[in-house]
């Protein structure tokens, strides 16, 4: 399997060239802020943690980008108005019951011939293995997997996907911790009572690398057209 960058991917991918753009589940809002200095006119990234869009409003603003505090399952964009649904590590992160309705919400948003792209972690490799312990996803995300897999009785179509390997990289534990916990201030407690277990782990499952440490994480891009 090819080695990639997430963002390599993403820009090889996406038509971003003026483009209006819904980033579900933004984050720090890194990623939007990518895709506007990459082309597209608009993104408006979403985000439910106010931790992380505190981040995001903080940092140094981009034209065109804007944060809002929302969720994937009610997306805050009227109808056929955007061109492109990014959900980055994100899907996964929606409830359950809810992944399906976050699908039909990109559709609704979308243009006809508009795209949803879901990038997600796949649950093997070395840094799944490294948070497994923190937070096992492998449920979720193979829920998250049968939602794009049921996605065309919302109209949208499979067109692509790719699947490639991630290197995570985390100057030291302490980082590591750090970016796990970004997301979810509770994991902390997990961390503080399983210290000596998750540092053992995180020595063994990772490679030294440009001074740090260096995890694999396969990936997988499905990339969705809104049929007209």
């Amino acid at each position: 399997m090819e080695r990639k960058r997430n963002a390599e991917v993403l820009l090889e991918t996406l038509p971003l060239a003026g483009a209006r753009v819904i980033d579900v589940g933004c984050g720090d809002g890194a990623l939007s802020r990518l895709m506007a200095r990459n082309g597209a006119a608009t993104v408006l990234g979403v985000e439910c943690s106010s931790n992380q869009l505190g981040r995001a409003r903080a940092a140094e603003a981009v034209a065109g980008v804007h944060y809002v505090e929302g969720v994937g399952q009610s997306l805050p964009a009227a109808d056929g108005t955007t061109d492109i649904v990014v959900f980055f590590n994100s899907l996964h992160h929606i409830p359950v019951p809810d992944q399906d309705t976050a699908l039909a919400e990109a559709a609704r948003v979308l243009r006809p011939g508009g795209l949803v792209y879901v990038c997600e972690p796949v649950a093997e490799g070395a840094f799944f293995e490294a948070v497994r312990p923190v937070d096992d996803e492998t449920e979720v995300r193979a829920a998250a997997y049968a939602a794009i897999a049921a996605a065309r009785r919302h109209g949208l179509a499979a067109e692509a996907e790719r699947g490639y390997i991630h290197t995570v990289r985390h100057r030291d534990f302490d980082a590591f911790r750090e970016r796990i916990c970004s997301a979810n201030e509770e994991r902390r407690r997990i961390f503080a009572e399983r210290d000596g277990e998750l540092r053992a782990l995180f020595e063994r499952l990772s490679t030294p690398c440009d001074g740090g440490h260096c995890f694999d994480q396969p990936m997988r891009v499905n990339l969705l057209r809104k049929q007209t």
